[in-house]
């Protein structure tokens, strides 16, 4: 997926279901990459894939892309490439963890079952049919301040709460289910799971919101769509925008969301730019009190302090003499 603009600065959100054999020694290279080439963001490299959002100059990102498409294992990897003008993270996490997306269903492989891709245009089209329900399988804080029009929403504050929640879904077995979220990886785990608790008619949206406000201008999706970097939330619909969340202290409508300026809270709420100010970027008068609180400059967002930060922190395998020369800049070719 290709973008055009001036902004000098690529996010790109991915992932790949994928079998890697040596997932520890595959993360410490992916690593290695990243630093070598300026690229921030959070990856996850597991047993079972690759899942990541990352930030870069443009061509550092295509540098990174390539990277990924040149493994065969990682060849089908499409990326969402959304354009910024700075990077959206302040630094580079590579980390292993048991399933690319916290789920509770290891035991599924959507390379051998899932729900029928669908492409942003298609699922426009089929959403609001009769026989159709649209579920959203993402979390409260994510539903809550975006979702499409009519989607079925699930109480759930983790991923992994979703295959408790299917059991309210029974009386849906009879519909054609279509699943999304962010950038469609949980999608890929939950129409499996469906799939595998008798539903027979099960779809996703394939690239998630992201990808259909991109390609099919995002025409009834209602609010804005929370993702995970330091933009925290952006717009997606361009046909019939509106704002579905309320301010967490007044409760006007307001898309506008904050952290609460009270460390120990740190809530990731929308809170309108009057009771930010009121409440000096707390989220309530208790938080207002916390002795601990941290000045609010009227954003909400408080950049982590990235003091001490060492990118070649855990990278064990290439000799000590070599990673000093990379730090430095320097290398056997080096012309300095």
């Amino acid at each position: 997926m290709e973008t055009t603009t001036n902004k000098p600065y690529s996010i790109l959100l991915y992932y790949c279901y994928a079998k890697i054999d040596n997932p520890e020694e595959y993360r410490e290279e992916h690593h290695l990459f990243c630093v070598e080439n300026n690229i921030r963001g959070r990856i996850i490299i597991s047993d079972e894939g690759l899942n990541g959002t990352v930030s870069g100059l443009i061509e550092d990102c295509e540098k990174y892309m390539a990277y990924i498409h040149a493994d065969p294992r990682f060849a089908k990897t499409e990326f969402k490439i959304d354009s910024f003008d700075k990077h959206a993270f302040t630094k580079i996490h590579v980390r292993y963890k048991p399933e690319i997306v916290h789920s509770a269903l290891r035991h599924l492989d959507p390379n051998v079952k899932t729900g029928k891709h669908l492409e942003p245009e298609e699922f426009k089209k089929l959403k609001d049919q009769e026989d159709v329900v649209i579920l959203d399988v993402r979390s409260n804080y994510e539903h809550e301040l975006g979702r499409f029009k009519n989607a079925i929403t699930l109480d759930i504050d983790n991923f992994r709460d979703f295959p408790e929640k299917v059991k309210e879904l029974e009386h849906l077995k009879n519909k054609k289910v279509l699943t999304y979220c962010t950038g469609g990886i949980k999608c890929e785990k939950a129409s499996a799971f469906l799939l595998e608790q008798g539903f027979e008619d099960v779809y996703q949206l394939h690239g998630g919101i992201i990808k259909y406000g991109m390609e099919a201008g995002g025409e009834d999706f209602e609010g804005k769509c929370y993702v995970f970097d330091n933009r925290i939330a952006v717009e997606v619909n361009k046909v019939n925008p509106t704002i579905i969340s309320k301010c967490h202290v007044c409760g006007m409508a307001s898309d506008r969301m904050v952290n609460c300026a009270n460390p120990t809270c740190n809530e990731h709420l929308p809170i309108c730019e009057k009771c930010g100010w009121e409440l000096d970027g707390a989220c309530s008068v208790e938080c207002k009190e916390n002795p601990d609180k941290r000045p609010y400059d009227g954003t909400g967002y408080y950049q982590k302090n990235t003091n001490g930060y060492n990118p070649y922190k855990g990278l064990h395998r290439r000799p000590e003499k070599e990673l000093n020369k990379k730090i430095h800049g320097k290398s056997e070719n080096s012309c300095v």
